[in-house]
């Protein structure tokens, strides 16, 4: 398994331009809510645990970020729960709330996805590697951090491996 550094590097040379980081933050956080809502039916109740495809994607998700970092696993992880409670909430909904809800923010997400990806005249890393559609999230919780001061060497590496971000005052 590549590691954290080699992971955040390769999805890290598809986002140079810092207007395609920018909607990251946007379309990828859409796309999560999404993919949970639509995902969170139906509901198998197995004791007092409520159990749908979301929460065993998420279950599913669990080692593999935990291992690449903890810390940045947690955090990752944390979004997740976010978008599972809001995912079974919409589910929870009639039917027609909860379908145009989930296809809406995944529509728009990936229509904010696509516009950062024009502007970085770059394809999206997944065409080359369908497991950066799971990078994902952890890009954008990684690049937030940075955005805090935090985990600086792992920031330098990635700049040092992927290249610096063009657009605006750089960062590293």
């Amino acid at each position: 398994m590549k590691s954290l550094t080699e992971q955040l590097a390769t999805y890290a040379a598809y986002h140079r331009d810092r207007r395609n980081i920018a909607t990251h933050f946007v379309g990828i956080p859409l796309i999560v809510v999404a993919v949970a809502t639509l995902l969170s039916r139906p509901v198998l109740d197995v004791g007092a645990v409520s159990l749908s495809p979301a929460v065993l994607v998420v279950l599913a998700l669990v080692p593999f970020y935990l291992r690449l970092d903890l810390p940045l696993g947690l955090a990752t992880l944390a979004g997740y729960a976010l978008a599972l409670v809001f995912g079974a909430w919409c589910a929870a909904q009639p039917t027609a709330a909860w379908l145009t809800t989930g296809i809406g923010l995944f529509v728009i997400g990936w229509v904010v996805q696509f516009i950062g990806h024009a502007w970085e005249g770059r394809k999206p890393a997944f065409v080359d590697d369908i497991l950066q559609l799971v990078i994902g999230p952890l890009f954008v919780v990684a690049e937030a951090g940075f955005l805090l001061g935090l985990r600086k060497p792992l920031e330098e590496e990635i700049v040092r491996r992927a290249g610096p971000v063009r657009g605006g005052q750089q960062r590293a």
